[in-house]
């Protein structure tokens, strides 16, 4: 056989896989389903090492459960719309979809070249009409539930512009494109009610019994149910009796310590106030706030600054006057937008009041000692205790306080017990051009009307120029815009938003069980099959909004009659990303490795080996070209082995192992092949362990090279025209132990190595490929060590090590290991104190 060219063999199995529509798949009952998914792509244009690495992990997982017997659905699509190609239609003056297109065809090269096993003929990309017709039908049923309406919301505006902005378009306070300072304006926007879902999704993370950790943290961190009090503050010499400024806390036992209110830039009264004569200074302090990060004021990762408003309100407890600030650091969406700060016992407002010499005053000390003096305070005492200066509740302890402060509350008609979340609902409006229009019409005698189902897509005009400046682009075309309305016939406009991109990418996984469905989003008894998904990966980036909102849609299409189903997915891996010179790959640092170049030098088999080698799933990898051709080498390595022995174990008629008188070394290389099976299955499935089963799969490599090189076997590096080698023979035993042991080899490389895995399964003389061969099964009583090596410690360090059989008893262990002689040299002159065994793996003398 030729030496090991990657590039030939992986071009002759992807045109086969190709031909045999080779990972297509379709319901069937009679077999078990396993749905296996990576988080689709946004096709940006090249696709570099960092972005493949999902694609690749989620591969080995697809391979191996075919193997298995699994009816595999392995799709991939394109989650097509978005910003960026807004931006390049803006910039180079190339129509988003022309761009995107392009990309996707290139990017769909790529994956082909890797080897990734999806079933192509289910591709979908959302900024086709054929998807986000769906959109539009899920928004209208939405819309029917009130789980889809309208209101005022603030967004960024560029002044110069003339256009809104999206968060990540804000750099520095300024438009990204000509700089300008953004301020912030108030528009109508569409939302989506996730809020009436957000007890059953903070319920339900319990029960995601396969999720990260940190992820299902991240989450509920997010939705962030908290109980407490809602206390209305009424302002100080205001208009009417009414007026008054409402505040959430979850420590109404510190309300008389409340020395000063917190609003956020966007709180109404804010914006009223700047209004008012005379507030040119208060209007140019608040449009600078407004101007600031919204992401670095959400994170806190700014300055925290406020100024006086020159206002008060009345803490309704103390009846004392306490004055309002705005603050850069109280957001407008979170809460009401108001905090009552109480600096003795909350961290950053104790810190604010020192800033701003604002007055602090301690209202709950322990139980067995004086409260703490302000004077004394380097920082807030935020435990729980007993109340003082609280009026008639002093030494009543925290929790009964917080229940009795809030009966009262309720009592005199200034507040009430309530829940409040984090998770706000959805703002799903984009005043952009490439994204899902909302099928909604606007006409003078009917107001606002639903697109009617049989009109649905309400598909994207053509539009030949961008110029990113002015009202949302699809304003700009009349042809678009002016329509008749469906229910009077009159003249209508049509919404001029179109849809968040998150909105594509909270479906897609049931799309994918019936990509070619016209008549539903998906046929019911199709997402009965395949769905939840049961291997879910993806960056940890998306542990928050993409997977809470892909969550909330799953319940929405349950709700709907669609789907039976609560959750989208049964298990999910956040792999870690891929850093080069200490960085993460990105264009922007010039840093990217294009896997097509690695492909030419190296083949997409040492590439994939590599990526999965290098470092378990979930944690960060720094590539080097140094790793990835010891990849190759060891490649090449296992295509000497092949080779060398394939004339002599290929075919059949070669009796099983099992069958036969096995000598020693033999035996040894059967258990270390039927070890090495359980330990790759066990990596892989459940465990995910990439990294660790490829070890496992190298150590086995190396046993064969010693055990094929030694004396009476002689299968490798043997040259056949030597003299000595006329004549030689093997014994049946031995061909029998290489034959399981290289063809458990090649099965268990294969999902890592697909195409030099069918090559050489092929050249042992093989038909049907490594997937009819099915995952090799391993004999636990074959694989169970006969001997183990159990180290011997001496005062904790290790001056030995026991070769015993399994199952040897504690008290021979101990017997053994003082009369080791290795050790007996360490004990003399000394007394031994104690002997431990531990577990039978560990013996440790302890000595004086």
């Amino acid at each position: 056989m030729a030496d090991y060219k990657p590039q030939s063999i992986e071009k002759k199995w992807q045109e086969r896989w190709a031909d045999a529509r080779a990972f297509e798949v379709s319901e069937d009952s009679s077999r078990p389903k396993y749905y296996c998914l990576e988080m689709f792509a946004y096709p940006s244009g090249h696709a570099h090492v960092g972005h493949v690495r999902n694609y690749m992990i989620g591969d080995v997982v697809a391979r191996m459960k075919r193997m298995l017997g699994f009816n595999v659905l392995h799709p991939f699509g394109w989650d097509a719309f978005g910003l960026p190609a807004e931006n390049a239609a803006i910039k180079n003056g190339t129509h988003p979809e022309k761009w995107t297109l392009e990309n996707i065809a290139h990017m769909k090269g790529q994956l082909q070249r890797i080897g990734i096993s999806y079933a192509w003929e289910r591709e979908i990309a959302t900024c086709l009409p054929s998807y986000y017709h769906w959109n539009q039908w899920l928004f209208l049923k939405m819309l029917e539930r009130d789980i889809a309406y309208k209101r005022r919301s603030n967004v960024n505006w560029c002044p110069s512009c003339q256009t809104v902005l999206a968060n990540e378009q804000v750099v520095n306070g300024g438009c990204w494109r000509c700089g300008t300072t953004v301020t912030i304006r108030e528009l109508d926007q569409w939302f989506f009610r996730i809020t009436q879902y957000a007890d059953e999704l903070l319920e339900a993370t319990d029960r995601l019994t396969e999720w990260p950790e940190k992820v299902l943290t991240m989450q509920r961190n997010w939705i962030g149910r908290s109980e407490g009090a809602r206390i209305t503050f009424p302002l100080e010499k205001a208009p009417t009796a009414a007026a008054g400024i409402d505040v959430f806390t979850t420590r109404i036992d510190t309300i008389y310590g409340a020395t000063f209110l917190l609003l956020a830039p966007e709180h109404p009264l804010v914006g009223q106030w700047s209004r008012e004569p005379g507030g040119d200074a208060f209007a140019a302090s608040l449009a600078r706030f407004q101007a600031q990060d919204r992401t670095a004021r959400m994170t806190g990762e700014i300055e925290k600054e406020g100024f006086d408003t020159g206002r008060h309100a009345i803490n309704p407890f103390t009846s004392e006057p306490v004055p309002i600030w705005v603050a850069n650091f109280v957001l407008g969406e979170y809460g009401t937008g108001a905090v009552m700060a109480v600096p003795a016992h909350d961290q950053r407002d104790f810190e604010f009041a020192r800033k701003y010499s604002l007055p602090i005053r301690v209202v709950v000390g322990p139980a067995d000692a004086p409260a703490a003096t302000v004077e004394a305070m380097t920082e807030a005492v935020s435990n729980d205790g007993v109340l003082v200066q609280s009026g008639s509740h002093d030494g009543m302890p925290s929790d009964q306080a917080r229940a009795a402060l809030t009966r009262e509350a309720a009592a005199q008609g200034i507040g009430e017990g309530t829940v409040q979340y984090r998770l706000k609902d959805w703002g799903i409006s984009r005043q952009r051009y490439w994204g899902t229009p909302i099928p909604v019409l606007y006409c003078a005698k009917c107001g606002m009307v639903p697109v009617p189902y049989d009109s649905l897509p309400v598909e994207l005009p053509q539009i030949a120029e961008f110029s990113g400046r002015g009202d949302s682009p699809l304003a700009q075309v009349p042809e678009f815009v002016n329509t008749t309305c469906p229910d009077c016939g009159g003249p209508a406009r049509r919404e001029t938003d179109t849809m968040d991109t998150f909105v594509d990418s909270s479906w897609y996984f049931f799309r994918f069980c019936d990509p070619a469905n016209g008549e539903l989003p998906f046929a019911p008894e199709k997402v009965a099959y395949w769905g939840p998904v049961d291997f879910y990966s993806g960056g940890v980036e998306h542990a928050i909004l993409h997977l809470i909102y892909s969550r909330f849609f799953c319940r929405v299409f349950r709700d709907v009659g669609l789907t039976h189903l609560d959750e989208p997915f049964a298990r999910l891996l956040t792999q870690g990303m891929v850093l080069k010179d200490g960085q993460v790959m990105s264009k922007s640092k010039g840093n990217v490795v294009d896997p097509d170049d690695m492909i030419e030098h190296y083949g997409a088999d040492a590439l994939r080996l590599y990526v999965m080698f290098v470092a378990p799933p979930e944690k960060e990898i720094e590539w080097t070209d140094a790793g990835l051709e010891g990849s190759f080498r060891f490649l090449a390595r296992v295509w000497r082995l092949v080779d060398q022995v394939a004339d002599t174990v290929g075919g059949e008629g070669i009796p099983k192992p099992a069958d036969l008188d096995l000598n020693d070394t033999e035996r040894a290389l059967r258990r270390k092949t039927h070890e090495t099976i359980r330990r790759v299955t066990q990596d892989l499935d459940p465990r995910v362990h990439l990294n660790t089963a490829v070890s496992g799969l190298m150590e086995l490599v190396n046993e064969l090279y010693v055990f094929c090189g030694r004396p009476g076997c002689s299968m490798i590096g043997r040259d056949l025209d030597d003299a000595t080698a006329v004549g030689s023979t093997v014994r049946p035993e031995t061909i029998s132990v290489v034959k399981e042991a290289v063809e458990a080899l090649i099965l268990m490389i294969s999902p890592f190595t697909p195409h030099m895995a069918e090559e050489l399964w092929e050249r042992l003389g093989h038909a049907g490929g490594v997937v009819a061969a099915g995952w090799p099964a391993y004999d636990e009583a074959v694989a169970r060590a006969e001997q183990i090596v159990v180290p011997v410690q001496v005062n904790g360090k290790v001056r030995s090590r026991l070769t015993v059989p399994v199952g040897t008893s504690e008290e021979e262990l101990q017997k053994l290991a003082l009369a080791d002689p290795q050790v007996a040299k360490y004990l003399e002159g000394k007394t031994v104190k104690k002997v431990v065994v531990v577990n039978g793996k560990l013996v440790s003398i302890v000595v004086a």
